[in-house]
């Protein structure tokens, strides 16, 4: 008696559980990803394509790349300005891929040379998606080859 008490127990549950996750699913999607949506639930794609400027990412971009030269290549350089700064691309790819705003810039390094930097900021691309992300690429200091040929795979 006590198996079958706890076997109708344990339907009803599943049950209730299938109900409440397909009335979620039948919810409209004019709204953007919550944030239970984005770190747990995961129900599709609802990206708003809000996501910082070109301009905005530049200091991200000079920080990792001196923590990546200092810790990895044992080297001092650094970027000490930029300067043409543009948007090459915004969701170069189809319509329900994560957003993305392709951007490139003209650097200055501090052994005097001017080098382009080619990134993306990727929508809910950081930290646990809680905010933009974005992957750069130096041409000529790609040094273990991550976007190689000349940094080609970090453009749209």
């Amino acid at each position: 008696m006590r198996d079958l008490f706890s076997t109708v127990r344990n339907i009803a549950l599943a049950v209730a559980l299938g109900a409440v996750a397909g009335l979620t699913m039948l919810s409209p999607a004019a709204h953007a990803a919550s944030v239970l949506e984005r770190g747990i639930w995961l129900s599709g794609p609802r990206y708003d394509g809000e996501m910082r400027g070109c301009a905005e990412a530049l200091g991200t971009i000079s920080q990792q790349f001196a923590e990546k030269e200092s810790k990895f290549w044992n080297s001092s350089l650094e970027i000490t300005g930029y300067a043409d700064v543009h948007e090459v691309a915004f969701r170069a790819w189809a319509n329900d891929s994560i957003p993305r705003r392709f951007c490139t810039a003209s650097a200055m390094l501090t052994d005097g040379r001017a080098r382009q930097v080619h990134y993306s900021i990727i929508e809910d691309g950081g930290f646990a998606g809680f905010d933009s992300g974005v992957e750069w690429c130096v041409v000529g200091l790609d040094r273990n080859w991550a976007y190689n040929p000349s940094c080609k795979a970090a453009k749209p």
